[in-house]
């Protein structure tokens, strides 16, 4: 059985970017059945970049190019060209003979996978930086809510001696009213007994008036 030799190929198909958008794993599923049917290895099938046509195409202003690397008789790759001319969906297809590439080489990443890949590292950049800034919000207020609690046991010590001096003051304004009120009472002891001895005097005084006038009548 011959052996049939397989050249490393690289191939650019060019899809509407709305069709990418909408059925991304239908067109990947197509340019595969495309591929092997010409039986060919596919070695690596990604996207490469999404741009603006210089010009349209079939009406497209916006194009989604897919980078793909293939091993396939060289006599096959004409199947290929035309199945694509074939597609209502692929717009365009470059196919270029490559020299023998490393893998690495082969899975370097594409424009839009470092777009999204910078693009994912921002976000993360800037998702740390605002976790950053909830952790130092938080320290902050945790610093404040604690020199508030200092301040207001400061304020409960100073305010302790205070309540104290009003309380004794209530004391000795209390004391001061009973030993008043005390001092009072003999006071108002000796006006009852003035009034007492003033109510005596005036009955004295009118007996004596009746004695002088039952004296006056004798005469």
């Amino acid at each position: 059985m011959e052996t049939v030799s397989k050249n490393l190929y690289e191939g650019m198909f060019l899809v509407d970017s709305a069709l990418a958008a909408s059925d991304w794993d239908g067109v990947m599923e197509l340019i595969k059945n495309i591929l092997n049917r010409a039986e060919a290895e596919i070695v690596s099938l990604s996207k490469w970049d999404e741009r603006k046509l210089a010009y349209e195409i079939n009406k497209k202003s916006r194009g989604t190019y897919l980078l793909c690397y293939f091993k396939v008789a060289g006599e096959r790759v004409k199947d290929i060209e035309r199945d694509v001319k074939l597609s209502e969906k692929i717009m365009r297809v470059l196919i270029l003979s490559t020299e023998p590439m490393s893998q690495e080489d082969i899975d370097r990443e594409t424009p839009v996978v470092a777009a999204e890949r910078k693009a994912a590292e921002a976000v993360a950049a800037a998702e740390a930086k605002v976790e950053e800034a909830k952790a130092a919000a938080e320290a902050k207020a945790k610093e404040v809510e604690a020199a508030a609690e200092a301040k207001a046991e400061e304020v409960e010590v100073v305010a302790e001696p205070a309540e104290a001096e009003v309380e004794e003051a209530k004391a000795a304004a209390e004391a001061k009213a009973e030993e008043v009120e005390a001092a009072a009472e003999p006071a108002e002891a000796e006006i009852e007994e003035a009034k007492a001895v003033d109510v005596a005097e005036e009955s004295a005084d009118d007996v004596v008036s009746e004695v002088e006038e039952v004296k006056k009548d004798e005469d």
